[in-house]
């Protein structure tokens, strides 16, 4: 018997309406879906699709193009971040969407400099999921140093946990390995593959690329998930 449901991230650039994927997703055998927020996008109808098909809207992936912006001070630079995952909460709470995965850094410029982050905006952040009953899973990307903080510095928040991406551990972080450091508090996976070229985050179906699935396999099954 799983113990996780398995399901399909979902993107809102097809050329067909997302509500449409949604569709195809439940006809080919999928349990569950992920979808993106985004400002223009009809949420609530994706919602409706995939429970008009069975389907669990397991998670909900926030905008990530501002997530560096979320470490700033400067109003005119955090204020816009903090909006989209604010709002992409809200859209959480309002549809019962339990988990928002969070990107914690975007880019190649990066210097974790503890002296000049601002952390608040991130305090704010799992607070208001707090009030909401709504989980942060914060998603691994190129860099280690502002997820690491993200985990450590909640890890006491029931509300918090990790987001293992292993598809982005190969081919942004090759030779680091997050799981025997986050597994204890793993909330959700992306599962794809990639050549393992560094930056190629190809998002292949599994067994179309280099990632070794068999580690992927030992990691999940040593872990409580």
């Amino acid at each position: 018997m799983w113990k996780q449901k398995i399901g399909i991230s979902l993107g809102n650039g097809y050329p067909i309406p997302t509500a449409e994927v949604v569709k195809l997703v439940g006809q080919i055998g999928f349990d569950a879906v992920s979808p993106e927020w985004q400002e223009h996008v009809d949420l609530e109808e994706i919602v409706n699709t995939a429970k008009a098909c069975g389907l669990f809207v397991q998670s909900l992936h926030a905008p990530f193009g501002k997530a560096a912006d979320m470490w700033r001070s400067e109003p005119e630079i955090c204020t816009p971040a903090k909006a989209e995952l604010l709002a992409s909460l809200n859209a959480c709470k309002a549809f019962g969407i339990p988990v928002l995965v969070v990107h914690t850094w975007i880019g190649f410029e990066y210097r974790f400099d503890p002296q000049a982050l601002d952390f608040s905006n991130f305090d704010e952040l799992v607070k208001t999921a707090r009030e909401y009953g709504v989980k942060i899973a914060f998603e691994n990307q190129r860099k280690i140093a502002n997820l690491s903080w993200a985990l450590e510095t909640f890890a006491d928040a029931e509300n918090v946990g990790f987001c293992w991406d292993c598809g982005h551990e190969y081919c942004f972080t090759p030779g680091r390995e997050y799981m025997p450091l986050f597994a204890n508090q793993l909330i959700c996976t992306h599962i794809h593959d990639n050549t393992c070229v560094y930056n190629s985050d190809d998002h292949m179906i599994p067994f179309d690329g280099n990632v070794d699935f068999g580690r992927v396999a030992e990691h999940i099954r040593k872990s409580d998930f």
